[in-house]
């Protein structure tokens, strides 16, 4: 029987297992850590998976965008971080009628971004939580560590209408790490600067309840996050090609797969699986060749993508393929998979178990 045949392929699919243990374990960390759980929804976008992440101890979720929130919020969760500057009338309406019916903390780094969440929190009654977005080294946005950030915030407590009620950063550069002593340094400097920026408002008088940063491979490293009170880790849910690449993950540790089908062998050592692009994206991986990982079978190397073809390279001597067959694969990069998909397979013990539906799929606006 061929894997997983009652699944039409391209099929994605969650481990349920896997994914259940990833939760616990990183829910038990960060118990023994002391730091709470705040897991970014981009991995998965799935509201029943979000469940699962509060059950095991989660203080809430983290969101990018506005519409994920809505689209959370209509789900029945409703507290959540909206980890993104919220900039123009239209979604600063949008913003005003979901903090009416939802815990909201938002995140500000400019007086225009703050200015409109003052007017939200003003015509509503209900202050709006701020979080002062730091720029963690990746320059996308956020203040300046240390004094940039205390100016701000003396300026931001001016306003009506808003709370501070902390800090938060993203120190993406984690990832060019590629071993334990890089991460550990990593880590340590990340909190070692959150921590003192903390400490720099605390002494003005600037509340700062919430020192909020962290990645999955930070937070994998949790024990090094001094000073810091919650992480917003994601991609460690279902792990990834990536992961195994940066050493953070096995392949048994991977979650989210893609059953695939081998549509053509046109030469020795060259075939051909009916997905591309559009199912397993163009990422490349952290510390690794390819598109992927085919799994159990090391000796196949997924080495090119169109929209609706992979190509897999592989010794004829040593590997057989051919038309009709299955196989498995890990993603280079799993938070960009679900939301290509209206839903995903979950799977447990190789069968299905049940549809998950992506509540926020699309929802990037």
């Amino acid at each position: 029987m061929s894997l997983y045949a009652d699944l039409t392929t391209p099929a994605v699919i969650v481990d349920l297992d896997i994914a259940e243990r990833n939760i616990s374990a990183m829910a038990e960390r960060l118990r023994r850590s002391g730091i709470a759980h705040r897991p970014h929804m981009k991995s998965h976008k799935s509201a029943a998976i979000a469940r699962g992440q509060l059950a095991a101890g989660a203080v809430g979720i983290t969101v990018a965008k506005l519409s994920e929130a809505e689209a959370f919020a209509d789900a029945g969760i409703k507290d959540i971080l909206i980890a993104y500057s919220i900039v123009g009338e239209d979604k600063l309406r949008r913003l005003e009628a979901l903090h009416r019916r939802a815990s909201l903390i938002v995140t500000a780094d400019s007086m225009p971004v703050a200015k409109g969440l003052s007017a939200v929190g003003t015509r509503t009654g209900k202050p709006v939580r701020v979080l002062i977005e730091i720029d963690g080294g990746l320059h996308r946005g956020g203040r300046q560590p240390g004094a940039d950030t205390l100016a701000f915030a003396r300026d931001l407590r001016e306003l009506p209408g808003i709370q501070i009620a902390g800090i938060m950063g993203y120190y993406g550069k984690i990832y060019a790490q590629r071993d334990k002593a890089g991460f550990t340094a990593a880590v340590r400097a990340e909190a070692a600067e959150m921590a003192e920026t903390a400490e720099l408002l605390r002494g003005a008088g600037i509340p700062v309840g919430i020192v909020s940063t962290g990645s999955s491979p930070a937070a994998i490293y949790s024990h090094e996050l001094q000073g810091v009170t919650e992480v917003r880790a994601g991609n460690y849910v279902f792990f990834d090609a990536s992961g195994v690449g940066l050493g953070i993950a096995r392949e048994e540790d991977c979650a989210l797969r893609v059953v695939v089908t081998v549509v053509s062998v046109p030469l020795p050592g060259r075939a051909t699986i009916d997905a591309g692009t559009k199912t397993l994206t163009g990422d490349r991986a952290h510390g690794r060749e390819g598109f992927g990982i085919v799994v159990g079978r090391p000796g196949i190397r997924i080495e090119g993508l169109n929209e609706e073809h992979g190509f897999l390279a592989f010794d004829p001597a040593s590997e057989q393929i051919k038309v009709g067959d299955r196989l498995e694969l890990i993603p280079n990069h799993s938070c960009v998979l679900p939301n290509l998909c209206d839903r995903v397979a979950g799977v447990r013990g190789g069968e299905l178990d049940q549809w998950l539906r992506i509540d926020a799929r699309g929802c990037c606006y």
